[in-house]
């Protein structure tokens, strides 16, 4: 096993289903050159029973980044993360924390937290695999229990399988009666739940996650745990990920319009190997929120980016008349 240098794990952007394919990423990169970025949750049995390798194509500008993946048995999680580690990512974790029913039928994500031997057993076949980091993330709490004990007894479970960063959502899940979508924002968020765990566990590293929207809340979630992990904000306000890696680590912020430039070559490549403009579009939809001109960058993308022929040309359009409105 590698050693692990905690500060990498300073500054992430969460695994978002459906959001942080290898476009997003990419682009995440250009504003944010330390973010630990992640992939989309990707089964375990879609790259081994289906082998679906193509899942784990990424370019090298990304990195560091890792490997989400969801499963709960333990060998063919070992095999997917040995493939994980072989197409080059930097860590791979383990999905403990989505709470849809797809996920939980197939007895992966959230319902995990109420078996944390059999988690454990997953994370050390993973561990025994592969040389890269394997962590977790998790909730806080899931469905009836919600007591800090069982949180406690699964972070015990998770140190003596090995781990050594955990990434903890604020938030428990409910597994019936709200959508993914509501289990992002009805069940409170409690930091203090996080806070208390580092300070019981100091050795192991504790990124928190979620509601974490400004600079100034990510610099006071460090003076408590080790990391900080973006969620909706980073991909609704992407310009976020470049002001916290200034406040962090003093890199001059970037010009949005260059960022924008800095993504020409990469999306003319990707027209040319046959994607479509709107699959890289839609991520950049809100690099100009809260600037002048904002809504009409975003309306013409968004009405253009899906037509025949769309290219590099059309972002040059919606970057045109923003110009004049600033």
């Amino acid at each position: 096993m590698h050693a692990i240098d905690r500060n990498d794990f300073q500054l992430s952007v969460a695994p978002m289903m459906d959001w942080t394919d290898r476009h997003c990423r990419y682009f995440h990169r250009l504003l944010s050159p330390h973010a630990r970025l992640y992939t989309e949750m990707v089964t375990s049995a879609a790259l081994v029973r289906g082998r679906q390798l193509r899942l784990l194509e990424h370019s090298q500008q990304e990195h560091p980044v890792a490997l989400q993946l969801g499963g709960s048995e333990p060998q063919e999680l070992a095999v997917a993360a040995r493939y994980g580690a072989d197409a080059g990512y930097d860590e791979i974790n383990l999905n403990v924390g989505c709470p849809s029913d797809r996920v939980q039928s197939g007895k992966f994500g959230a319902c995990l937290m109420r078996e944390p031997t059999l988690v454990g057993d997953c994370v050390k076949a993973m561990r025994d695999a592969v040389d890269v980091p394997v962590t977790v993330k998790c909730r806080i709490g899931v469905d009836e229990q919600d007591e800090y004990a069982d949180l406690q007894r699964f972070t015990e479970t998770m140190i003596a399988a090995g781990v050594e960063i955990l990434v903890v959502h604020a938030r428990k899940a409910w597994l019936q009666g709200l959508s993914p979508k509501e289990n992002r924002e009805i069940p409170p968020l409690d930091y203090e739940r996080v806070y208390r765990l580092k300070r019981e566990f100091p050795q192991l590293s504790i990124i928190i996650n979620g509601g974490i929207t400004t600079v100034e809340q990510v610099q006071a979630h460090l003076a408590q745990v080790d990391g900080v992990m973006l969620g909706r904000a980073a991909y609704h306000d992407p310009y976020l990920l470049a002001l916290v890696e200034s406040a962090l680590y003093g890199e001059p912020l970037p010009e949005r319009d260059d960022v924008l430039r800095h993504m020409q070559s990469y999306i003319e490549a990707e027209l040319a190997r046959g994607t479509s403009l709107k699959h890289i579009s839609r991520h950049l939809l809100g690099l100009y929120q809260g600037e002048p001109g904002a809504r009409g960058f975003r309306r013409m993308l968004s009405e253009g980016a899906h037509l025949p022929g769309a290219g590099w040309g059309l972002i040059e359009q919606a970057m045109a008349p923003r110009r004049v409105a600033a």
